[in-house]
């Protein structure tokens, strides 16, 4: 595969749909990795957080946008806000700590300080240092260009061009809304558990990403915890689906014109409650109760069954089964450095003892200690540095499975692989490459006429 920089070549040269190929420079290329930061997170919508890590006035959390400390923050007027994490006087971190309530946000460097509502409030020596002629309107911290909470998931892009949140997210809303939404199928009955895993490993945040987008193939990483069976019920396996065979049909859902991707299960016929939580009788009365509400609020619908996860491109990924989770692959600082951080989501109404068992077998199973995701993390690691090497990088990765064997569904939404494939990662990488070769918004839609012209 040939190696260039220049301006348009991405799609060309570094992803080939149609041979189900994708260049290893994706991955180790530290030039890459800075047009990603300009061309993607500096434009895409992305995941900040939760509604409910910020449910009082004054709370805030610290989040990332690509490499920008980002404040999700409410004011006192129950608005919710995004800001950059930086003094419009010397850049200075005005929030230090994870997580909290303040009033003010003020800058330990110069003492600058910020309203809830992101407005500069009080300036040291305003009168004899400024002489009062200092325009405070006018020096606020730095807002994002436009915020959508959907569900109680708050998303933020610095575009003011971008798309909308929901036309963004397309019919990746089906699939999204099966995990924010309560295991009882009330609209938006979520919240996090407080607390955000984050751990850092030397490898390429789109190896996270690929891996929940739709990588159903490396159950062989996964093997000792299968016969472990750590799953939510004793002797039941690890994920506790044993009950539904033969009954559900597993398939992957790719979006190429957005990057999203989602890995789900949908029901043939009717099933009973399955064999999960027996091992705590209060748990296993609300996940029954749960799962025959949510048949009855959706009827048909209900027959999209939680299970499966995806990934919204570029870089937020869900799991909908036990632990129900989200991972965010964060950038850190090199093209073959991540940080990522993993959030416990429950239903809200939930009893406290379900949602301790999800805390604690959410620690057991995934994050930096969890079972899967050390077997995970191996992989990505030993991947990004035997793909460095001058040679190894003349020889494109293979994703190759299912290839052209994806279509449409009359009634499920993208474009439809049944079974394991690795369409889903060509159609994210597809669209990294879009990205990746235009300046604005309105390039890609050009490239895309001009190629549906040619």
């Amino acid at each position: 595969m040939a190696i260039s920089t220049g301006a348009g070549t991405f799609l060309q040269n570094y992803v080939d749909p149609k041979r189900g190929l994708a260049s290893r420079e994706l991955f180790v290329n530290e030039e890459f990795y800075q047009m990603e930061q300009e061309r993607i997170f500096a434009r895409v919508w992305l995941f900040i957080g939760h509604e409910s890590q910020v449910e009082k006035p004054g709370d805030y959390f610290v989040a990332r946008m690509g490499e920008e400390s980002v404040i999700l923050s409410r004011d006192r007027d129950n608005t919710i806000h995004v800001f950059l994490n930086s003094c419009r006087h010397r850049g200075m971190k005005v929030c230090r700590y994870d997580e909290g309530n303040t009033p003010v946000f003020t800058c330990p460097y110069h003492g600058w300080s910020y309203a809830g509502d992101g407005s500069l409030v009080g300036v040291p020596r305003y009168k004899d240092a400024y002489r009062e002629e200092l325009d405070k309107s006018q020096w606020g911290l730095v807002e994002v260009a436009q915020l959508a909470n959907y569900k109680g998931t708050i998303w933020a892009t610095w575009d003011p061009k971008a798309p909308s949140f929901l036309d963004y997210l397309g019919g990746m809303k089906t699939y999204l809304e099966t995990f924010v939404d309560a295991r009882d199928g009330s609209e938006g009955g979520s919240e996090v558990i407080v607390g955000v895993q984050k751990w850092l490993t030397p490898a390429n945040w789109k190896f996270g990403a690929e891996n929940r987008a739709g990588d159903g193939y490396h159950n062989t990483s996964h093997r000792s915890v299968d016969l472990v069976g750590i799953g939510v019920s004793r002797g039941q396996g690890r994920r506790d689906t044993n009950y539904s065979a033969g009954k559900t049909r597993g398939f992957s859902a790719s979006f190429p014109e957005s990057g999203h991707s989602m890995m789900a299960t949908e029901q043939l016929e009717d099933l009973p409650w399955p064999p999960s939580f027996q091992h705590d009788k209060v748990v296993a009365e609300y996940a029954e109760h749960a799962y025959y509400e949510r048949q009855r609020r959706l009827g048909t619908g209900a027959r999209l069954v939680l299970a499966g996860g995806g990934n919204v491109f570029p870089n937020m990924s869900f799991w909908n089964q036990q632990p129900r989770r989200i991972g965010l692959w964060q950038p850190a600082g090199s093209a073959q450095r991540s940080e990522y951080w993993s959030w416990v989501f429950v239903d809200k109404d939930a009893p406290q003892e379900a949602k301790d068992m999800m805390r604690h077998y959410g620690m057991r199973y995934a994050g930096p200690l969890g079972m899967t995701e050390q077997d995970d993390m191996e992989n990505w690691n030993y991947a990004s540095k035997a793909s460095k090497g001058t040679i190894a990088k003349r020889y494109p990765y293979n994703y190759g499975v299912a290839l052209g064997h994806a279509n449409k569904s009359d009634h499920m939404p993208g474009v439809i692989t049944e079974g394991t494939t690795e369409q889903n990662q060509l159609g994210m990488y597809s669209f990294w490459a879009e990205l990746m070769d235009a300046g604005s918004w309105d390039e890609i839609y050009e490239n895309r006429e001009r190629r549906a012209k040619s």
